[in-house]
């Protein structure tokens, strides 16, 4: 049985991913800090769902605290770890830069250590889309340059996947980032939009939307998502011998066992398109407030995905409309209305 360490196992995308790893028979060794950042109850649920399965077990600690990781990875002895945990958050890093210094870079660096001490068969770790920055040419390819960051919370992400392309290449450690889209669905954060929007219509109070809602996002369902990430951990990316061994749409380095890969749904959204598809499952209209452009947001997202078909035969297959109305589902059954 392969030992997968999931770090932000009560997250969001944390929890779909190792409820899947756990289906397909893999023993889930989750780290989590359950930090108040939105709300712990929904944390704790995600953790209670998968400590019934016989083969996840968790520990609860900060990853700055490089000690209890370290004793963690060493007594369970990962195959892989599946880096996912994170001040996530793009307006939070306005407000509070520091803790994503902390998480982000001081906690992604204590399991690059883990991991090279490990000699792990693939470290996998999170990056987001928002790297991609000011750049202008759509859809976003990994081959890009990416060196306009827009916010905080973006460079920390970018540091991480340089941090990482140094450990691969000093250490040969097989490492693939993958830039995320606008992830949604059923458990998701209470400070993402379409959780936000839907509480705001189905209580009908007022619902802000940025930029007169001329804004795009490339949504991504969860459960597609997970799949993806799932697929990637059976293809650890190999130093090639020369840049000619690097096909055409690779993004893997010439120089590491490293790559980049976008999970996307490869479909930008209108904003008010999305919001008009929430308000049709619920029943009734919101309350809009129309906002300018908030510091550091961009007018659109939008992933090329050729890579992760490449790589793995699979593409992203939930409609946005889909995806939604399983969201609204299980927001009326969690929260009873």
């Amino acid at each position: 049985m392969r030992t997968v360490l999931v770090t932000g196992s009560a997250g969001f995308i944390g929890y779909h991913l190792s409820q899947l790893l756990l289906d397909e028979g893999f023993r889930v060794v989750g780290f989590d800090g359950l930090t108040d950042y939105y709300d712990v109850r929904l944390k704790e649920r995600r953790h209670q769902m998968l400590l019934q399965n016989a083969n996840f077990s968790c520990k609860v600690g900060m990853l700055e605290d490089f000690d209890t990781l370290h004793a963690l990875a060493m007594a369970e002895k990962p195959d892989a770890i599946i880096h996912l945990a994170a001040q996530a958050g793009v307006r939070y890093s306005l407000e509070n830069p520091r803790a994503y210094l902390d998480a982000n870079i001081t906690g992604t660096f204590n399991v690059m250590e883990c991991a090279r001490e490990l000699e792990v068969e693939h470290l996998m770790m999170a990056s987001t889309s928002s790297v991609y920055g000011a750049n202008e040419d759509m859809p976003f390819d990994e081959r890009e340059k990416c060196d306009t960051p827009l916010t905080f919370y973006a460079a920390t992400k970018k540091a991480n996947e340089a941090m990482a392309h140094s450990y691969g290449h000093l250490w040969n450690l097989p490492v693939t980032m993958f830039r995320f889209f606008t992830v949604y669905g059923p458990w998701g954060r209470p400070d993402m939009a379409l959780f936000k929007f839907t509480r705001g219509i189905l209580e009908e109070t007022p619902i802000d939307i940025y930029n007169q809602g001329e804004m795009y996002r490339d949504f991504t369902y969860v459960t597609d998502l997970v799949r993806g990430i799932r697929l990637l951990l059976d293809t650890p990316p190999v130093r090639p011998e020369s840049r000619d061994d690097i096909a055409e749409w690779d993004s893997l380095s010439p120089a590491a066992p490293w790559r980049v890969v976008n999970i996307g749904n490869s479909d930008k959204v209108r904003l008010m398109d999305f919001v008009e598809a929430i308000e049709a499952e619920c029943g009734r209209e919101a309350v809009k407030n129309f906002m300018p452009m908030q510091k550091g947001d961009v007018p659109a997202t939008w992933a090329d995905a050729t890579l992760l078909k490449e790589l793995t035969g699979y593409a992203p297959q939930t409609n946005v409309r889909e995806g939604i109305r399983q969201f609204v589902a299980w927001y009326r059954d969690y929260y009873r209305v």
